[in-house]
């Protein structure tokens, strides 16, 4: 069996900063979503809406974007259907499809909630960086994201 490929000191700095800062950075962030009533799963969720053509997806093609089962989508929607941000609507052409409707309050919601996202988000990450770190963890991520998928 071949050894191995250890880390050199440079990557296990990245890997070990990664590991350290990242849970960190998107608790902070979710702290700061605390006072709309909203984690950052139900951000991105809300987001993920908000941008999508007349502000509703298929549940199908919205668990995928937000990388979660069926039934995990259906537990995600659960708060934000209950406060009635977001309404299941049945497809009228195919009875079988759901969609995942933004409704007007929780737009309203989402609309109050993003100032102060955007606010924490460059606070604690965007402004910390170079532009060209930013354009450098743009790409990272990209290719980890595409490797991640591949696999």
């Amino acid at each position: 069996m071949a050894s191995p490929k250890w880390l050199t000191p440079a990557e296990m700095k990245a890997w070990r900063g990664f590991i350290s800062s990242s849970t960190d950075l998107v608790r902070a962030i979710e702290k700061d979503l605390e006072p709309f009533g909203l984690d950052g799963g139900d951000y991105q969720l809300l987001a993920m809406l908000s941008d999508a053509p007349g502000h509703r997806m298929k549940m199908c093609d919205l668990a995928s974007v937000l990388r979660l089962s069926r039934s995990g989508l259906t537990r995600r929607m659960e708060g934000v259907v209950k406060a009635k941000y977001v309404a299941r609507v049945r497809d009228e052409t195919d009875g079988r499809a759901a969609f995942a409707q933004l409704t007007p309050k929780g737009f309203d919601l989402l609309k109050r909630a993003a100032p102060e996202h955007l606010k924490s988000v460059r606070r604690l990450m965007i402004d910390q960086l170079t532009e060209a770190e930013v354009k450098a963890i743009g790409s990272a991520f990209a290719k980890i994201g595409k490797t991640l998928r591949d696999e």
